[in-house]
């Protein structure tokens, strides 16, 4: 039978590449064979109790002390620079104390002479390479390697290569298999396949052969070449099967197939009248395609947390330990500025990733720190230190939400539904450390402003002493010392400094990568009533997930592309560190409120079809709102309407956090069993570029590669390092996070799926190497020449790239899903300022100005983009140039009431009935979708009042700027959204009520002054005309209060603090529309009347 790579289709009776020899089979059939040998392949998964001796031998001594080098090491580099690891004994002040930990160390070494510590294990044991347990160091280590013949310097006897898995018995050997040849590459051992051999067997003359037949004809424990179901054990007492695992093989295949994820349908009462009042309003106006049009499929969705347990984390056949088979998740969370994003607020953040319910091994957590900061690093190392107490009694008490800050804010009972006695105990301590923690926190920019100055004092000194030893009698005044930024260890931060010098600004500063918290054992680690933490772990698993500080190089003259460049280092970085199939995203302000949030986004991508998924989106929910909402921070109408209804079609789009990628997906391939595009001038057949075209490692050039969606470009397979760079181990990683990634083969019906079990071998250890190469993948020149940006990864050229990103993927052929849980998944903070939301809403509409100026146009899609999707598209690129027409609506009631004119002549019965007809539909249309969407009345009235504020200021601001871009080759800045909170710290809304003029105010206040104006001379000219027509006035003013009705949440905004507001205020206000009244009515009398009005008042 031919060799199966990863990307083939297995059938249920999944099958693994082993060598057998001929005595491991059938007697009676070898001799009737003659001795052949014969090449099969069988897919077998590894599990703890049956792993190639090779990942043993990873495991060995010396890999574990450079696994330890390599987490407790500061690795910098870049352009034209050299790599280098800077072994930290110490990252912050403070003593770290868990074992994963960077910079944790052991014993004193015991060679004499030397002051080194002994390295540590994941589980805080010493790393000892000698059976007679001496003491030494890492680098003793290696110089009795190197110059002593690798003779122990305490027993004299040579050194011994001791398996880290002691635990394997004889009967375990033997049933390994034989070790693979030198050249296996670490690429294959994550695809967990090894190399066909010889295998004697009788072989069809078609070379094919039964499988499920050879897998159950002989009796015997799991492991190669034995039975995973024996019909009938031969001794109850004796033997070593499980009964889960007696009885008939079939009976599996007949065990009904549970889905994990489930479509909740919405009441057809509600659905069918908001449809026929959908279509009912595209008859009245002419079938318009409106923006209402994708509204038609809204869907809810159920996501099923026991079935993925049960097939991912349960013993079964193919998983007999029982070790979770779930992909790896990488997290990457993004920040720029720790002045306008306090480290505070980050750190909380990154608090709640690592208590999150997930597979401690399958976890890594990257943070971005754009800005090179020493705050932002200290403050992750001070988290990383805090999680060692944080975590476990989340894990041990169930404690939700797993962000601090939000969970002792909480109003509610903390003791409700505790039941353990010591909960009570265990949460004042852990409060009382908290406080410590957010007091060292806040200290940061204090003690490192306190420590550079006493270093560069030092080194003032240092200089001025050399100085007069070199024979200099004129003071020292030329000679300019730099104000360095010290670390804790008393070396220099090879990122920004606080004073900025030569290579150490916020836009020219070397790559810089940093394990906090080394990857975890495979194994659970408990701990012990005498921790020093004070709590009793003793049924806990105290591991923590992979945390690693990341921040690529900058250098001037290079486009750093803002976040999605930043996003788009750490794509490259986590796919040489830990490659975990799926990547989930995250603002630095949007905490996990969900711990289970990630295994709800699992239940789709591990879903019968759940490969052609691109991405899951969360909805986006805010804390530290004003109970009014005066702003409509919410979104609920966006986010609970809009987003639930394009679910329906492709998917929602991506709004740039809480969001769960599928890896393949962000590197611009296509979804697997892509159907050919079509098009109005025939069909046109193209080549998939889906990483199941990729050839092995060794024939790229044998094939072709054609970017899906955006062009029609193609490109050879030989220039996929020209498309993803010069980094091999990154164009290795590619297929092994797509076979990853995979839904289970468990069922006939999943067409692209793996083999149950692969999935549970421990991750490889780190290396320097390793980590040398993610800072290579960081560097500022690596993007050049290269497709990051335009095909891969986030795409560049838009300051929402984030819809950019979601769209190419749309047009690829992938579809998304909007996953709605009952408990939020994720929570965050949004502007409550009136100038902050105003500058957010600009920087969202000058992006959709400049999509529909763009490529990314939906007019442009691809045949593999839907019909509705693509109108959904098309209004994510138009809805700003509404505003022109906004503006005119809102200042068309004034100029009524300034000219005594209505706005048509006469009021027919046709034009009534018309305006009747449109009335209905869009009340009705709102009342339906209020109902089957689940939001609240206000919530959806805030929206449209906000949505006539941002109409008239920020969204007429983006178009001016998006044609000054497009036309003009103007460049955009934004001010990046602020997170702090007012200057009173008792109130909670106090940045609220801060006023902070921007020229985005004058649309709205002209359109508010011109409108009371008009209503005031209205009131005027009908008091003082002859004929008062009261009803034509009523009629007038009805359309100017309505203008100003939407804009009330604006003007409240203006007046500030209810209280503060200077009654001069409000006294002027009055006199100018007064003052302005008599002089319209003076300038334009009303009819049948004389210029003397009011007595014998007369103007000039």
């Amino acid at each position: 039978m031919a060799s199966k790579s990863p990307r083939s289709k297995h059938s249920s009776s999944t099958v693994r590449k082993i060598t057998q020899l001929s005595n491991d089979l059938d007697h009676d059939e070898e001799s009737e064979s003659g001795g052949g040998i014969a090449t099969y392949t069988v897919h077998i998964p590894q599990t703890p109790d049956n792993q190639p001796m090779e990942i043993a031998l990873e495991r060995s001594t010396s890999r574990r002390v450079e696994d330890q080098y390599a987490s407790s090491s500061l690795f910098t580099g870049g352009f034209n620079q050299v790599t280098r690891a800077h072994l930290k004994e110490k990252m912050i002040e403070s003593e770290s104390s868990h074992p994963q930990m960077s910079g944790v160390k052991g014993s004193s070494c015991a060679v004499h002479g030397c002051d080194g510590k002994v390295m540590t294990d994941e589980r805080g044991l010493d790393i000892l390479p000698c059976e007679c347990d001496y003491k030494i160091c890492r680098d003793c280590y290696r110089d009795s390697l190197r110059y002593g013949e690798g003779i122990c310097p305490g027993c004299k006897e040579p050194y011994k290569e001791l398996d880290a898995n002691d635990g394997y018995g004889a009967g375990q050997q033997a049933a390994l298999p034989l070790p693979p040849a030198a050249g296996v590459s670490k690429m294959e051992r994550r695809l967990s396949l090894m190399k066909s051999g010889p295998l004697t067997r009788s072989q069809s003359n078609n070379n094919d052969f039964d499988h499920a037949q050879w897998l159950f004809e002989t009796k015997g424990s799991y492991g190669y070449g034995n039975a995973m179901w024996p019909k009938e054990p031969e001794n109850d007492a004796t033997s070593s099967v499980s009964e889960w695992m007696g009885g008939d093989p079939h009976v599996f295949k007949e065990k009904p197939w549970r889905p994990l994820t489930r479509k909740l349908s919405i009441s057809a009462a509600i659905l069918s009248p908001y449809r026929l009042i959908i279509f009912a309003r595209l008859v009245i106006l002419g079938f318009f395609l409106t923006w209402r049009l994708p509204k038609l499929f809204p869907v809810n969705r159920f996501a099923d947390l026991d079935v993925l347990k049960e097939k991912f984390e349960t013993p079964s056949p193919g998983n007999p330990s029982g070790k979770s088979d779930l992909p790896g998740i990488d997290i990457f969370v993004s920040t720029a500025d720790p002045e306008k994003e306090p480290p505070l607020v980050t750190a909380n953040t990154i608090l709640s990733i690592l208590a999150a319910d997930y597979p401690v091994e399958k976890l890594a957590c990257y943070v971005s720190d754009d800005g090179g900061a020493l705050l932002t690093f200290e403050a992750m190392a001070e988290a990383a230190s805090f999680a060692n107490l944080w975590v476990p009694f989340c894990r041990k008490h169930d404690i939700e939400p797993r962000n601090p800050e939000s969970y002792f804010s909480m109003k509610r009972d903390p003791y409700k539904n505790k039941v353990l006695p010591d909960f009570v105990r265990d949460r004042r301590r852990v409060k009382r450390e908290y406080d410590e923690f957010k007091v060292r926190i806040n200290s940061l920019p204090d003690s490192i402003r306190r420590r550079s100055d006493a270093y560069n004092a030092r080194e003032e000194i240092k200089a001025m002493k050399l100085w007069r030893e070199n024979g200099h009698d004129e003071p020292m005044e030329n000679v300019k010392i730099p104000k360095a930024t010290w670390m804790a260890d008393g070396t220099h931060w090879p990122g920004t400094w606080t004073t900025p010098a030569s290579e150490h600004s916020r836009g020219d500063h070397a790559s810089i990568i940093q394990v906090m918290l080394k990857p975890p054992s495979d194994e659970p680690l408990t701990g012990s009533e005498s921790d020093s933490n004070g709590m009793n772990l003793t049924e806990v698993d105290i591991r923590l997930p992979m945390l690693v500080y990341v921040s690529r190089e900058k250098r001037p003259g290079y486009d750093h592309n803002k976040k999605a460049g930043a996003m788009n280092a750490l794509v490259r970085a986590s796919a040489i560190m830990s490659n975990g199939p799926f990547i989930l995203n995250l603002d630095c302000d949007h905490y996990i409120f969900n711990s289970q949030a990630l295994r709800e986004g699992m239940c789709f991508m591990m879903d019968r079809g759940g490969d052609r998924i691109c991405y899951v989106q969360f909805p986006q929910r805010f804390e530290g709102i004003d109970p009014s909402d005066r702003y409509a921070n919410h979104n609920t109408v966006f986010f609970d309407v809009n987003m639930r209804a394009l679910d329906g079609i492709q998917g929602p789009v991506y709004v740039g956090t809480g969001c769960l990628f599928r890896r393949t997906a962000l590197y611009g391939f296509d979804p697997p069993r892509v159907t050919e595009e079509s098009s109005c001038f025939g069909r046109k057949n193209k080549k998939s570029s889906t990483v199941a075209s990729l050839p092995e490692t060794g024939s790229v050039e044998d094939q072709s590669f054609a970017n899906g969606g955006a062009d029609n470009d193609e490109m050879s397979l030989a220039l996929i390092p020209k498309s993803f760079g010069n980094s091999s181990l990154l164009i290795d990683s590619i297929r092994v996070a797509e076979f990853q990634g995979r839904p289970l083969a468990d069922h006939s019906s999943v067409k692209n799926g793996r083999p149950p079990g692969a999935l549970t071998l421990p991750r490889d250890l780190l290396d320097a190497a390793t980590v040398a190469e993610a800072i290579n993948v960081i560097s500022c020149w690596y993007e050049d020449k290269t497709e990051w940006g335009n095909r891969i990864g986030w795409i560049y050229g838009s300051v929402t790239e984030d819809v950019v990103t979601g769209y190419r993927m749309h047009n690829r052929g992938w579809r998304s899903i909007y996953c709605v849980t009952k408990r939020d998944a994720f929570r965050g903070t949004a502007p409550i300022n009136l100038t902050d939301r105003l500058h957010q809403v600009l920087r969202w509409a000058t992006g959709s100005v400049e999509i529909f100026f763009s490529r990314n146009n939906a007019l442009l899609a691809s045949p593999r983009l839907k019909f509705l999707q693509r109108i959904a598209y098309l209004n994510v690129g138009i809805y700003p140039f509404t505003s022109i027409f906004l503006i005119v609506y809102c200042f068309l009631p004034a100029l009524c009431l300034f000219t005594n004119q209505f706005i048509v002549q006469s009021l027919q019965v046709t034009f009534l009935v018309y305006l009747l007809g449109i009335t209905v539909a869009l009340v009705l249309l709102a009342v339906l979708e209020v109902k089957w969407s689940g939001i609240e009345l206000e919530e959806w009235w805030r929206n449209e009042q906000f949505w006539l504020i941002g109409g008239t200021s920020a969204h007429l601001a983006a178009v001016v700027q998006g044609l000054l871009k497009v036309m003009a080759g103007i460049e955009i800045s934004f001010t990046l959204t602020s997170k702090s909170v007012g200057d009173d710290e008792n109130d909670e809304f106090a940045d609220l009520y801060v006023i902070k003029w921007t020229s985005l105010m004058i649309p709205p206040i002209t359109i508010m002054m011109i409108n009371l104006i008009a209503i005031a001379v209205a009131v005027s000219r009908t008091i003082y005309s002859s004929d008062r027509q009261w009803s034509s006035l009523l009629g007038g003013v009805f359309f100017s209060f309505w203008v100003l009705a939407h804009l009330y949440p604006f003007a409240k905004g203006l007046m500030g603090r209810r209280g503060r507001t200077p009654t001069i205020v409000f006294v002027w206000s009055g006199l100018i529309s007064i003052t302005i009244s008599l002089l319209w009515v003076a300038i334009d009398p009303p009819s049948g009347s004389s210029s003397q009005i009011g007595g014998s008042f007369q103007f000039p």
